[in-house]
């Protein structure tokens, strides 16, 4: 399954309670059940303006439309070509 980095700009993203990236971690879970299992959220980074999300998709339809679906932006969806990580270095 293609991995994917999506970019999504959220002013005062890092200044969230933890009670609100609760209710929307909740929120994407739901809409993410309900779209079937091709479609799965790995884990995001949470940054000061924006959140980059990392995503198990079939395409990048797919995360546009759960994106809507949740009511959140992605701004950027960018495939995972490679995984480069420090055994590269070895």
């Amino acid at each position: 399954m293609p991995k994917f980095v999506i970019e999504r700009e959220i002013p005062g993203a890092g200044s969230l309670s933890e009670a609100q990236l609760r209710e929307v971690s909740r929120k994407s879970i739901s809409v993410l059940r309900g779209m079937g299992p091709e479609i799965q959220w790995l884990h995001s980074y949470v940054t000061g303006d924006k959140v980059y999300c990392v995503y198990l998709a079939p395409d990048e339809t797919s995360i546009h439309e759960h994106a809507k679906r949740v009511g959140i932006p992605a701004n950027r969806v960018s495939a995972v070509r490679r995984l480069l990580d420090p055994t590269w270095a070895e």
